[in-house]
């Protein structure tokens, strides 16, 4: 099936007056980071914090009276279901989704907020897509394809159109992938517009499945893994977004789970906005692959701000702990009155906060005459850490950080 840069422009002068026209904007503070220009498109800004608008909203203006007035059902437990949702609802379209029963309670109810109906069947991915395709066929809805769909991949295209539209010099976009109908619609826009511009996927290497299809590698067994990037973890690619990367991308690279929640912790820290793990991808490989990107101007896709807050909360933790501004540090104490209190005292003379302190005898000590101090200090730094190490030594304490 064709998709051609007419089909995306048609779709995007029906859905622009319904969507956020987000911001494309140049990141300052990252590109001193990673030494490129770094424009960062916005799309967590949508009224459902995702892209998937843009697709899921062309689909539906494309329904016929009789396929409006029975309705549409999809299988999702991400934001197509709320894209989906939202926009079934403001267009008076009856709205079915089907969840798998392991999905979040939030989800869930986040879903049905925005007007669905939501079905919880099946715990395995087969089992819930065979029930969805089942009700499809008894109820008489039509069955919306996350990526895999003509209309869905134009409407996603209309990104590229608005990002090119803003006239930043653009060389390469980075863009996540996980079905592939994000990157098919840009791609096919942005080769159209500029036809010199780079296209890269971003894949997250816990799910590899469309960059091994792309380089002929066998994807055949991707096993389940957690990943903070659940919106891109796709065990296959769509067979006609796959053709589409195939035909207009020139690169698909991977990268590992520590990037991707560095990046999510330094866009929150840096540009004050909260993303997905799947949104976050394409800065964790422009920071990944800074050297190939040196110099270059280069834009990504901030494609949704969907994160547990559970999640978020512990990525934020992890990545203060990366940069020295949490650490566990272990101090070997005499077993006699005042000597913890020393401890402590010296450390608030170095103005370090103790967040967190256990004291022991029975356990790890090299004498029986002797304690054990564990503490999680908040500091500024790698170099504040090096300080309260050098400063309990030189007072004859023997210390050190614990992984």
């Amino acid at each position: 099936m064709t998709i051609s840069i007419d089909d995306i422009r048609r779709a995007h002068e029906r859905i622009a007056p319904s969507i956020v026209r987000t911001p494309f904007e140049l990141s300052e503070t990252l590109s001193a980071v990673i030494g490129a220009q770094l424009y960062l498109k916005f799309e967590n800004q949508q009224f459902t914090a995702s892209f998937k608008e843009r697709g899921a909203l062309n689909r539906l203006l494309d329904l016929g009276p009789d396929e409006r007035s029975r309705g549409v059902i999809a299988m999702s437990a991400g934001n197509h279901a709320q894209a989906l949702a939202f926009h079934g609802r403001r267009l008076g379209i009856p709205t079915t989704i089907v969840m798998p029963r392991t999905t979040p309670n939030a989800k869930v109810e986040q879903t049905r907020a925005h007007g669905a109906e939501v079905i919880l069947q099946g715990s395995q991915f087969d089992e819930t897509r065979s029930f969805t395709r089942q009700m499809a066929r008894d109820r008489e809805l039509t069955l919306v394809h996350p990526y895999d769909d003509s209309a869905v991949i134009a409407g996603q295209g209309t990104l590229a159109v608005e990002l090119l539209e803003t006239g930043h010099p653009i060389d390469t976009l980075l863009v996540p992938v996980g079905g592939g109908g994000l990157i098919a619609g840009v791609a096919i826009a942005a080769k159209a517009l500029r036809p010199s511009i780079e296209l890269v996927g971003v894949q997250s290497e816990r799910y590899p499945s469309a960059h091994h299809a792309f380089h002929g590698l066998d994807s055949a067994d991707v096993p389940d893994h957690d990943t903070v990037a659940d919106g891109i973890a796709v065990k296959s690619p769509g067979a006609l977004t796959m053709s589409l990367i195939r035909r207009y991308v020139d690169d698909m690279v991977l990268v590992p789970e520590e990037d991707i929640e560095q990046a999510i912790f330094m866009l929150a820290e840096i540009e004050k906005t909260v993303v997905e793990g799947a949104g976050a991808a394409g800065v964790a490989a422009a920071m990944r692959y800074r050297d190939r990107f040196r110099n270059r101007n280069v834009g990504t896709i901030l494609c949704g701000g969907n994160i547990d807050m559970m999640t978020l909360s512990s990525v934020l933790q992890r990545g203060m702990v990366r940069s020295h501004r949490l650490v566990r540090l272990r101090v070997e104490v005499p077993d006699v009155p005042g000597a913890l209190g020393q401890v402590t005292q010296l450390i608030g003379e170095l103005d370090s906060n103790i967040v967190e302190i256990s004291h022991q005898r029975a356990f790890a000590a090299s004498s029986a005459r002797a304690a054990v101090v564990e503490m999680v200090l908040q500091l500024r730094g790698e170099e504040e850490a090096e300080q309260v190490l050098e400063a309990l030594r030189a007072r004859g304490f023997n210390a050190a950080l614990l992984d």
